[in-house]
């Protein structure tokens, strides 16, 4: 019997609970503790993945949580608090020889692998307690570390213009991948200024599973993206048939901002700070003469798709436009606190509760407004150069 699950595969942790700083530029309030009370309490997650986890000082939270009975390890990997399961995972970044820098994820079933990949990364990276660190091997050795020591790997927010597979490094995989090994990758991380419309001009990622997360560096930046999947219980194993949509397991919707809302979607000039609508290359800003340009998702995509068009399968799930409640002008902290008291989490506001019920908590105004947000319905002002866009109402 398969049931649904909502999915967010991309949290950091800002800190462990000895206080050691693990991402840099993540809130000390995202520690392990701190995620799992959220994700399972306020957000209404089923399955999460904690992608710091290589870090030794996280390692000791984890082995604490477990000794304490709080969690406990999965016959099919993962962890299970409560009613929440926790994929262990870690981000690292290749050093390409054209230069290029890209950022991957690796999923790992149980803890003794995480460690194992920990002790080897820790050879490559000069501080293993930090995130994201550079470890000088190429993305072709990454995937067979990860391979080797019983994780998976999944190439992160592929299309941005900083640290990602196709916005920095290259424009097809078999610049760095044999067929062989790319097919070892079954997904792909859209990021938050792509869509599967976008993705899909791609041939080449016809045969992969588009996931969206929320790559959360603040606790209410949990769920922001996330998605939906088709699983006959909560465990790593299953997880891995919905990223290989085998034996009934699939991811059914990516949940996701509209692309004009994130940071990188339009190409952006930083010496005149405009933003860019032009097609093909860009080098030079049209408005200013100035070189300094963000090659933004979109037009990325455009300069390396092969074909100009976008054309899914016939298994791609939907990609549903969603604006996060928070990001809804009008719900602040308060008006968040008492939508949680009335319906519990995050996912019942955003997929069960009605119209009605929602107009008695807050009124027409930003009922109707939430009601929006869950279609993408809103005017947008579009985001680029590193700045979020806007909803406008």
């Amino acid at each position: 019997m398969f049931s649904e699950y909502f999915a967010d595969l991309h949290i950091h942790i800002g800190a462990a609970s000895s206080g050691n700083p693990v991402k840099i530029t993540a809130s000390r309030s995202l520690t392990f503790a701190n995620i799992l009370k959220e994700s399972a309490e306020n957000k209404g997650l089923d399955i999460i993945g904690i992608i710091d986890c290589a870090s030794p000082p996280v390692i000791a939270d984890i082995e604490k949580l477990l000794a304490e009975g709080l969690m406990e390890e999965l016959t099919d990997g993962g962890i299970k608090y409560g009613n929440l399961t926790v994929i262990m995972g870690a981000e690292i970044e290749s050093r390409e020889s054209n230069g290029g820098q890209s950022h991957y994820l690796a999923y790992f079933p149980f803890l003794r692998n995480i460690k194992d990949f920990s002790e080897i990364m820790s050879e490559y990276i000069k501080n293993i307690t930090l995130s994201s660190q550079s470890t000088g091997l190429n993305a072709s050795q990454l995937l067979q570390i990860i391979d080797s020591t019983g994780g998976i790997c999944i190439p992160a927010h592929v299309f941005t213009p900083y640290k990602s597979f196709y916005g920095r490094s290259f424009s097809s995989y078999q610049e760095v991948f044999t067929t062989q090994e790319w097919e070892m990758i079954p997904a792909i991380e859209l990021g938050l200024s792509a869509d599967t419309y976008l993705a899909d001009y791609l041939p080449e990622l016809r045969d992969k599973t588009f996931i969206s997360n929320s790559d959360a560096h603040s606790l209410p930046k949990i769920a922001r993206e996330y998605n939906k999947i088709r699983l006959k219980e909560l465990s790593f194993k299953e997880l891995i048939l919905a990223l290989k949509n085998s034996k009934g397991r699939k991811v059914l919707a990516n949940y996701g901002l509209d692309p004009r809302l994130g940071k990188y979607h339009h190409s952006y000039c930083e010496d005149c700070q405009q933003g860019i609508d032009e097609k093909g290359s860009i080098l030079k800003c049209p408005l200013c003469g100035g070189d300094k340009v963000v090659k933004g998702v979109k037009d990325r995509i455009m300069e390396i798709s092969v074909t100009g068009v976008t054309d899914s399968p016939i298994f791609r799930p939907a990609y549903i436009h969603q604006i996060p409640l928070l990001d809804i002008p009008g719900i602040g902290p308060r008006t968040m606190e008492k939508l949680l008291i009335k319906f519990a989490t995050e996912m019942d506001i955003l997929h069960k509760v009605s119209f009605e019920d929602l107009r008695l908590v807050v009124g027409d105004k930003i009922a109707s407004s939430i009601v929006r947000a869950r279609s993408g319905a809103a005017r947008i002002k579009t985001g680029g150069g590193g700045f979020y866009g806007k909803v406008m109402g």
